[in-house]
């Protein structure tokens, strides 16, 4: 009877052990993707409430270091380089630091995000960049700690922040006329040398039109004007190959095999030996 109440007391421990207990969020998480211009931006943080508390300058402290949100580092990210406050922010992950005040905030970007709250040493080289910007006050109380995306251009956007009767943006600018411009560019040229080059392999090796894999792996060498893709050459020689056109590709492998000696690139020198020995050149 005594090995019967233990085992099901372990079996009762067991289900208690393994239940999970599922309740709100007191501060639940939030995630925004926004893209600006041809710039991703994503921002992840969690969002307390103001639960009848006075929250600037009592539960959040003026010109104290304030983790933005609760919980976990607020964190932004960015996918290529933007600019803040004159300051060039390299594309990745920032945890979002403030320093709030009656009439101003600081606004840190901090680049270690792995922290829960604010760090236990701070670390100024870890200060990607920092500006201050102004608070506006709004005539209704914003509940729930809310970041924004406003004011989007091609070129640009606000990060916002609303909680209380307070907002305060950051502008951040993003690099979309850099990006149009070599976009347009691209395909205004045409396509390139690896374009080609992937083009006729793919002909090539699902046996479709011979010719024109030709006429791109001619294109993909014509490309490479300093003569040192060896791979390219290769292939050349290969559809040459299986169009009959044996002195073409005796000529092809050749130069890839002086090509593939000078960089010193064993696998492809023995490529082009064994198949110039098939040929007759060797």
């Amino acid at each position: 009877m005594k090995k019967l109440s233990l085992l099901l007391c372990t079996v009762l421990a067991s289900f208690t052990m393994q239940a999970q207990l599922t309740t709100p969020q007191p501060s639940p998480t939030a995630k925004v993707e926004q893209k600006v211009g041809l710039t991703d931006v994503t921002l992840e943080y969690s969002r307390p409430s103001m639960r009848d508390r006075t929250i600037f300058g009592e539960l959040v402290p003026y010109d104290k270091l304030w983790r933005t949100g609760a919980n976990k580092n607020t964190m932004i990210t960015f996918g290529d380089d933007v600019v803040v406050d004159g300051q060039t922010l390299k594309a990745g992950s920032y945890a979002i630091f403030t320093k709030p005040g009656a009439t101003a905030w600081e606004v840190i970007f901090y680049a270690d995000t792995e922290n829960w709250g604010t760090p236990r040493e701070w670390d100024d080289s870890k200060v990607a960049a920092k500006t201050t910007v102004e608070v506006y006050n709004m005539p209704m109380a914003i509940e729930t700690y809310t970041m924004t995306f406003d004011d989007l251009s091609n070129n640009s956007a606000t990060l916002g922040m609303l909680w209380e009767k307070s907002y305060v943006g950051v502008k951040f600018d993003v690099p979309t006329v850099e990006k149009a411009v070599k976009s347009i560019e691209s395909v205004m040229n045409g396509p390139s040398g690896n374009d080609y080059y992937a083009a006729a392999s793919y002909y090539y090796e699902e046996g479709k039109d011979l010719a024109k894999a030709k006429e791109w792996i001619d294109k993909a060498v014509a490309a490479d004007k300093e003569g040192r893709a060896f791979w390219v050459m290769r292939r050349q020689s290969l559809i040459y190959a299986k169009m009959g056109d044996t002195k073409g590709a005796i000529e092809a492998a050749k130069k890839s095999l002086a090509s593939a000696t000078a960089a010193d690139n064993k696998d492809y020198v023995k490529l082009n030996q064994d198949s110039l020995k098939e040929w007759g050149a060797l």
